[in-house]
Order: structure tokens, then C-alpha cells, then sequence
């Protein structure tokens, strides 16, 4: 059988067959470019092949499952942890030690949980004291009460001036918090 390569309905189908493949390379082209947009880059300098963007998309995709995985554990115990302590303190009349403290430092922010009894009245106050004489510039105090606990959150900026006097100005203010809290509950 001679194939004739001059036959109308065979270059129909030749013709087809290349725009059907161009138009899918023009789709793909127009994903990779989408998925591409997606992923933050940190090295924007340059171009980067498309094996490398998908390398980046998959690498940036794993992150965000760990991520996500991370702060789903994170918020069940949490969410267990308070569940717990509202147990205990309603049904028992157990609390937790207290008075206790965390120091949490995010950028040049500083996050301060103070978790005291209800009839520790002096501590919350206190503690606004200590930081009003560090220098640090409250943004924000709140509380919740749960059974005879109370649970204090103060946000607060530190001095920005460099880094070194942002961190010397943590330090000391955790520690002088830190000593105040073990001096209340010795």
C-alpha cells in the first residue's frame, strides 16, 4: 500500500493535527505562566526555566501542607489544652499554677500572655507598670476569665532604633518580668 502524502483529506489532517498541538503548547504555556504568578519569589532577577518554576511551585506546595499540618496540630492542642483547663477549673476547682508568663517576640512586636487567679488583682497591673518603665509602647490589653483563672494578652512595640537596642530591650524587658513573676508566686 503506497501512502500518498499529496491527498487533500491527508493534509486536512496533518494541518489539524499541528493547530490541535499548538493550541494545547498555548494552554500549557498559559498554566505554567498562572501557576507560576502563584509562587512568591525570592530571586525575581532572574529568569528561570520551566522545569525550575515547577521545581519552586512543588517545593513551595510541600511547604505550605507542612505549614498548614504544623498549625492544625498547634491549634488542637490548644484547643484540647483550654478545653482541660475549663474542666479542671470548673469541675474541680483546680487551676493552674499560677502566676505564670510567656514571651513571645515577633518582629518588633512582643506578645505577652500573663495568666494569673482571679484574686491576683496587683499583677496585671504591675506588669503594665514594668513596661511602661522599659519603654515599650503598649498596643493592645485584653482579658477572658475562666473558672478562677485569668488569661491577660498585652501587645506591645519595643524601641526600633537598631537591632541591637531592640534586642538588649527584650532581654531586659523579659527578664524583669520573668523575675517579677517567680518574686509574686514565691
Amino acid at each position: 500500500m503506497e501512502i500518498n502524502n499529496n491527498n487533500p483529506n491527508n493534509m486536512s489532517s496533518r494541518t489539524d493535527r499541528k493547530l490541535i498541538e499548538r493550541n494545547r503548547r498555548n494552554h500549557m504555556k498559559a498554566l505554567y505562566s498562572e501557576l507560576n504568578s502563584l509562587v512568591p519569589h525570592y530571586n525575581s532577577r532572574e529568569s528561570i526555566s520551566l522545569p525550575d518554576q515547577l521545581g519552586e511551585a512543588a517545593n513551595y506546595i510541600k511547604r505550605l501542607q507542612t505549614n498548614l499540618e504544623r498549625m492544625k496540630q498547634r491549634k488542637d492542642s490548644l484547643i484540647s489544652g483550654g478545653q482541660t483547663m475549663n474542666i479542671a477549673s470548673s469541675s474541680t476547682g483546680f487551676s493552674p499554677k499560677v502566676p505564670q508568663i510567656q514571651i513571645h517576640e515577633m518582629g518588633s512586636s512582643l506578645v505577652i500572655g500573663l495568666t494569673t487567679d482571679t484574686h491576683s488583682r496587683f499583677i496585671f497591673n504591675d506588669t503594665i507598670r514594668i513596661l511602661h518603665e522599659e519603654g515599650a509602647d503598649i498596643v493592645n490589653a485584653s482579658f477572658s476569665v475562666v473558672g478562677n483563672t485569668a488569661f491577660h494578652t498585652i501587645h506591645l512595640t519595643v524601641g526600633e532604633l537598631t537591632p541591637d537596642y531592640h534586642g538588649a530591650a527584650v532581654t531586659r524587658i523579659a527578664q524583669r518580668l520573668n523575675k517579677f513573676i517567680y518574686d509574686a508566686h514565691a
